[in-house]
């Protein structure tokens, strides 16, 4: 105590006050006001502001009892790419591009990782001393005696605890498929949604692409059309695909629920997590989605599951054919679903190889099982259905944006030759398509003929372009993946968009309609309705705190905090998947747009980190 007492009085008010005012000087450059920088500045507001900065500095600064590496280390780096996000989003949400000439911008960046490195410091130490606290009362009580000292919440869990495990597992499948049930019927027969009418068009016409994963096609599309030839109905066939998903998330995250239990996770937060899987309302929007990001984010989630288990228990981990066999199926489902989930797991290998000392050989068969599984059925199934193979439009979706951007911005600036360079693979039509947030409109144009016939020319195209321009770059790039990691946008990639059933307003959060030859049929039209807000208004975007769960700008920062105390606890374990969630966002931010499918794991993976890292082993 002594020694705490003596930290006390080495701290500085009077600095406190400094960084504090610097810091809501610089509030401007961090929060999107759209130019009104007066609303802080000259306000009875910064005052308290600044108060509240120095206070919480101060506190902070007096209740750290070390600075040790590890800590600062992992707050400092997210304080400052934190600070950088807020700072470069701010300005592309106004204005469409960040001006990387504004002094005012990196002195804000500098002020505000100072004092979120001193907050993010005392944070980490907050939950290590809380974990030590929990470790410390568990020896103490066991659950026995929690259970007879609690209410009625306690003797439900040791009712729940008597249950066997098949039928905990039973109830848990069964409750969570009550909880979508009336968002089914909500919105019957499903949304069917974001290609898939193509996905449907090429199984009906037997003229196959690799655009869309072809397992996913084969499956989609066979599903619609069997149950339509069985009843005459697509809506039955739509049906049957959304039902058999929907018991496939629900087994997913019953092995979530046991998952959890089997780590030591409390059992409040445990019936936390069922309830947020059940009802809250990004869950079952992508349960009842037609789209491949469903299946590919539960064959993701497992596959951290057991990243997590392996890391945990090396040579527990090989010592059965069920946790191997199971990673396999895993990776080469998440692979098959997704093309970028390829290259998340390519770069993941090797990182797994490295860290499993001692296992490495029969790890290696697992990887290798999985790489050869997909590439042999994904090879089979274009051989065998005779698939298009030819584009590369998706691969190139930023430098066909970057080009798109120099062009629209700054035309006068390519020379003749480059200009005809450019129109041979993308017409001057198709440039006039450009829109910042999306690249749909252009990349759909894009000669694959011409560019596969002389890529190298083009490349070089690109290169010349991006030297000339590289800060018009940057800005591309940033406009069409900020949603993933500033918090604070609105996710409106499509909008003045048509689309069969509407046309979107001021948010393109979901797709939430139903693509022909489906049409909604709703037994619960107010549900409907709602689903319907949540999708394509700003309805929860005007709730404080709650708009933010709906944010993966903000989910991506959770996560990111969650990784700096899993380093700063030394939870190796739980390295290694935060690791291959950070490698599928990389993927993603080199995609063509901000969308939340793409990174629905940071949805269905937050019970899972949150438990694990409050309570878990």
């Amino acid at each position: 105590m002594k020694r705490t007492s003596e930290k006390r009085k080495k701290v500085n008010p009077g600095l406190c006050a400094l960084a504090a005012f610097a810091g809501t000087w610089c509030l401007p450059y961090m929060l999107n006001l759209k130019g009104l920088s007066l609303a802080v500045t000259n306000s009875y507001f910064s005052v308290f502001i600044g108060a509240a900065i120095a206070l919480t500095l101060y506190r902070a600064l007096c209740e750290t009892k070390q600075w040790d590496r590890r800590g600062m280390a992992a707050a400092g780096v997210t304080a400052f790419f934190f600070s950088l996000s807020l700072a470069f989003g701010v300005q592309l949400d106004a204005w469409g591009n960040v001006n990387f000439m504004q002094p005012g911008m990196w002195a804000a960046v500098l002020v505000w990782t100072v004092i979120l490195t001193v907050w993010l410091h005392r944070f980490f130490a907050f939950l290590a001393e809380g974990e030590e606290r929990r470790a410390a009362r568990r020896l103490l009580h066991t659950e026995e005696e929690g259970a007879a000292a609690g209410g009625i919440f306690a003797k439900l869990y040791g009712r729940w605890e008597r249950l066997s495990g098949k039928k905990r597992a039973a109830l848990c499948f069964c409750f969570f498929l009550l909880c979508w049930l009336p968002v089914f019927l909500a919105v019957y027969p499903g949304f069917f949604v974001y290609d898939a009418q193509d996905e449907l068009l090429q199984v009906q016409t037997r003229s196959f692409t690799t655009h869309h994963p072809l397992l996913h096609v084969l499956l989609l599309g066979g599903t619609v059309l069997a149950g339509n030839k069985l009843t005459g109905s697509y809506n039955v066939g739509i049906a049957m695909y959304t039902l058999w998903q929907m018991a496939v998330m629900a087994g997913v995250f019953t092995c979530v629920q046991s998952y959890m239990r089997r780590k030591g996770v409390q059992p409040v937060l445990r019936f936390l997590g069922a309830l947020y899987f059940g009802l809250f309302p990004v869950i079952p929007m992508f349960v009842l989605c037609s789209a491949k990001d469903g299946i590919f984010t539960a064959a993701l989630l497992l596959l951290l599951l057991l990243m997590a288990d392996m890391a945990a228990e090396k040579e527990a981990f090989f010592s059965s054919l069920s946790k191997p066999l199971c990673f396999l199926i895993c990776g080469w489902i998440m692979m098959s679903f997704r093309h970028n989930g390829m290259y998340a797991f390519l770069f993941m290998a090797p990182v797994l190889l490295v860290y499993m000392k001692g296992c490495r050989k029969r790890l290696a068969v697992c990887l290798g099982g999985a790489f050869l599984l997909y590439f042999a059925i994904s090879a089979g199934l274009s051989f065998l259905l005779s698939a298009e193979t030819s584009e590369s439009q998706e691969m190139l979706t930023v430098p066909i944006q970057q080009l798109a951007r120099t062009y629209c911005y700054d035309k006068e600036s390519f020379a003749k030759e480059d200009l005809e360079t450019l129109y041979e693979i993308l017409p001057e039509k198709a440039l006039s398509f450009y829109t910042p947030k999306v690249s749909d409109g252009v990349k759909l144009w894009f000669q694959n003929d011409n560019f596969h016939a002389s890529p190298g020319k083009y490349i070089s195209l690109w290169a010349r372009t991006g030297l000339k321009h590289p800060f018009t770059y940057i800005n591309a790039w940033f406009m069409t993946s900020y949603g993933f990691w500033y918090p604070d946008t609105v996710i409106d990639v499509y909008r003045g968009n048509s689309v069969f059933t509407f046309t979107y307003g001021d948010s393109s959060f979901f797709g939430y309609e139903v693509e022909e030859p489906g049409v909604r049929q709703s037994r619960i039209p107010w549900l409907n309705e709602w689903y319907r807000r949540m999708s394509l208004e700003i309805t929860q975007q005007k709730v404080p705190v709650v708009s933010m769960l709906f944010s993966p700008g903000f989910l991506f920062w959770l996560y990111a905090l969650a990784a700096g105390y899993t380093y700063y606890r030394r939870k190796n374990t739980l390295l290694l998947p935060f690791l291959m969630v950070f490698l599928v966002w990389l993927t993603v931010i080199l995609g063509p747009a901000c969308l939340p499918r793409y990174v629905l794991i940071l949805w269905f993976g937050l019970p899972l980190i949150a438990a694990l890292l409050v309570n878990g082993k």
